[in-house]
């Protein structure tokens, strides 16, 4: 794995933190983005695979209507991060 592609998944893993230890988030979110998180860390398939795989549980949380604007922004902010990774 590349440095370029080491940074952008500890970028979108900032993102997701700030989201998952936000208490006026609802739990719902906050465990879509610790989910995220650990799909970005484990070894399961190569890093582009990891970053759809996340991106697809972060486009399922933001269309909540409970997801907070300020916590829809981020999650947007993460997935635009993430769909840069290629293998």
């Amino acid at each position: 794995m590349s440095t370029e592609t080491k940074e952008k998944i500890e970028q979108a893993t900032q993102i997701l933190k700030q989201i998952a230890e936000d208490t006026s988030v609802p739990r719902n979110i906050r465990r879509a983005a610790n989910e995220a998180i650990e799909i970005l860390h484990g070894g399961e398939g190569t890093p582009a695979v990891r970053a759809a795989n996340a991106i697809s549980i972060l486009d399922e949380a933001s269309q909540d209507p409970n997801c907070p604007l300020h916590a829809r922004t981020k999650i947007w902010n993460a997935v635009s991060i993430l769909e840069t990774i290629q293998d």
